[in-house]
């Protein structure tokens, strides 16, 4: 590996500071957007069972906002639950803007790797084809320059499309996780705000 990195040069270095990143990002978001954390199914029982039990109270929206990114969504609206349905509704949908936010946290990042590592490979293509050129002169070429720009050149534009493809099906992966998790959550609100004012058991 080292051999490796010594052959492709300096313009490498961008590309390894950017997989690291990438696979960081990877897997944070791989663990953050499981499912069961962000939006469990057991949740939206949980609360209809403490409505019934003791009502709302602070020490209910404390545990709520401390169990996932939707308890703090159902938590904005209970803190609502004696003002009008629309009224919770809108506290509902700020939480729900401020979780979305979290949810998509460093995919920007990761997509924007995903965008440039290319355009790193192609800056490292075009040095190591300067190297190549700048080796030839009329009397003829030094072998060893020739081949380390030729290093330079092939070792960059591979690892810029072993950085981007990856981190390209990540983003997209990613993505519609969030997308799919978002509208779990706006369906597990609506039926809490129709079982607080009585239009669902």
């Amino acid at each position: 590996m080292l051999s490796i990195i010594q052959a492709a040069g300096w313009p490498i270095w961008p590309l390894i500071i950017a997989s690291v990143i990438s696979l960081a990002i990877i897997g944070e978001r791989s663990w953050s957007l499981y499912g069961g954390l962000v939006a469990p199914k057991s949740l939206l029982p949980k609360v209809r069972e403490w409505l019934r039990q003791d009502g709302v109270n602070d020490e209910m929206i404390a545990n709520l906002e401390r169990h996932s990114p939707l308890g703090r969504i159902f938590a904005a609206g209970l803190r609502n639950v004696s003002s009008s349905r629309e009224m919770m509704k809108e506290a509902i949908e700020d939480a729900g803007r401020a979780v979305t936010h979290e949810l998509e946290r460093f995919l920007t990042t990761l997509g924007t790797i995903a965008s440039i590592s290319p355009l790193l490979g192609l800056l490292g293509t075009v040095i190591g084809m300067v190297e190549i050129f700048g080796a030839l002169t009329p009397t003829g070429g030094s072998p060893a320059q020739l081949a380390h720009g030729i290093s330079v050149a092939l070792y960059n534009t591979a690892m810029g499309l072993i950085v981007a493809i990856p981190s390209m099906i990540f983003y997209r992966y990613f993505r519609g996780k969030v997308e799919t998790l978002v509208m779990e959550m706006e369906q597990e609100s609506i039926k809490l705000v129709d079982m607080v004012h009585g239009e669902r058991k």
